[in-house]
């Protein structure tokens, strides 16, 4: 099967992987374009029709999971794990705001991360190889485990294939939104990778799908409006978003927009906003005024994670839930007085009872090892989270 490929630029594509060994990669990445796809376009297809309701104000999306999965936890209990604390916060949005909730998780894919440094220096070991999701190389800290291995992207296409098997099977997503006891947890990740993502690519008629997620998102270090990962984006019919960080200028948002939105259904295109607590209320207003002729047909979705990472008192990365949970209420306040319908919110969070939010909070205990890249909401933090934005929403619907 020929691998099917999008234009890029010249440019040197940023966050990928430098293989040692390129014969190897090209075998693998054949191999992975003659594989079977993970997803189906009429499953991606369901989801596109539940993201136009939520772009009405019909539904609300709660997207969440791991910053970086490790190809452990595609094990079944696991993955249900994760399926089970999406089910519980999207019941719980339900029951408060009567919105339907759309539920998609940061699973079953999110095996490569983007990193700010391509090298880290480790006490002891020296200077490493920064890790880049299991995809790429191993968390262990020794030169052979953070090498870049090409089968690596293999695993991942089986980590990938044996997680959605413990998930909602395509037959039962049903094309409409649903009674949560049948609603699907749709599969999503950053769209990363490109050497993984290329290969993946299947046709459906005349249309080009990514059989590797239902919906993918372009990270705000590789949004570049003439880059690849963009290029990539505009391709596929599957909904996409795109991570928008606070030197994103609001010209350069609308471009990307207009570049993105044009051949997809209303709602199928997410902005998702990771600002700052401290930034997004003067961040936020000149996007709005920037895209007003098109803010109806986007997803405007609060990322509140990754704007408000800071260092504990040992030294390890945490976030603070007041941070978070005051990013999310700007974010809907400042939506609200415009009258955008704020769409959904995205989380990093775990099922285990971790404590990497939060860490160094007097009374919170520093036992928990650090995560693998950023700290992650556990479920007791979560549902917090959940619960003020669902209370937030429904004073929205009862205005």
């Amino acid at each position: 099967m020929r691998v099917l490929t999008v234009n890029e630029t010249p440019a040197v594509i940023a966050q990928q992987p430098v293989w040692d060994d390129q014969a190897l990669a090209k075998q693998v990445i054949r191999d992975l374009a003659a594989r079977p796809p993970l997803v189906r376009p009429d499953a991606c297809l369901a989801l596109s029709t539940q993201l136009t309701a939520a772009g009405r104000g019909d539904a609300f999306v709660i997207q969440g999971g791991d910053c970086a999965e490790p190809f452990a936890d595609s094990a079944g209990h696991r993955v249900r794990a994760k399926a089970a604390l999406l089910h519980h916060l999207g019941d719980l949005f339900e029951r408060v705001t009567g919105i339907p909730a759309v539920r998609i998780g940061r699973l079953a894919g999110q095996y490569s991360k983007p990193r700010s440094q391509p090298t880290e220096s480790l006490p002891g070991v020296g200077t490493l190889p920064v890790y880049r999701g299991d995809a790429i190389n191993s968390p262990e800290p020794t030169p052979d485990a953070r090498r870049p291995d090409p089968r690596r992207m293999t695993q991942a296409y089986m980590a990938t294939a044996t997680a959605l098997a413990s998930l909602l099977p395509p037959e039962l997503m049903f094309t409409g939104l649903t009674h949560h006891a049948f609603a699907p947890v749709f599969a999503s990740h950053e769209a990363l990778l490109l050497d993984l993502e290329r290969p993946l690519l299947r046709r459906h008629g005349d249309r080009l799908f990514s059989s590797s997620a239902h919906m993918l998102w372009i990270g705000d270090r590789t949004r570049r409006l003439d880059g690849p990962h963009v290029a990539f984006a505009e391709a596929i019919q599957n909904p996409i978003g795109v991570k928008i960080g606070p030197s994103a200028s609001p010209p350069e948002v609308a471009a990307l927009v207009r570049k993105l939105a044009a051949r997809r259904p209303p709602g199928n295109l997410a902005l998702i906003l990771r600002l700052g607590s401290d930034r997004v209320a003067h961040t936020l207003p000149p996007l709005l005024d920037a895209l007003a002729a098109q803010s109806g047909s986007l997803l405007w979705m609060c990322d509140p994670m990754h704007g408000n990472t800071r260092r504990a008192t040992d030294g390890e990365k945490t976030r603070m839930l007041d941070d978070i949970t005051r990013e999310i209420e700007t974010f809907i306040a400042v939506l609200r007085r415009r009258g955008v319908r704020p769409s959904g919110i995205h989380l990093e969070m775990t099922p285990d009872d971790v404590c990497e939010c939060d860490r160094g909070r007097p009374g919170a205990p520093l036992a928990t090892p650090a995560p693998l890249c950023d700290p992650r909401l556990n479920p007791d933090q979560a549902e917090r989270l959940v619960r003020r934005t669902a209370d937030l929403m429904a004073d929205a619907k009862a205005d």
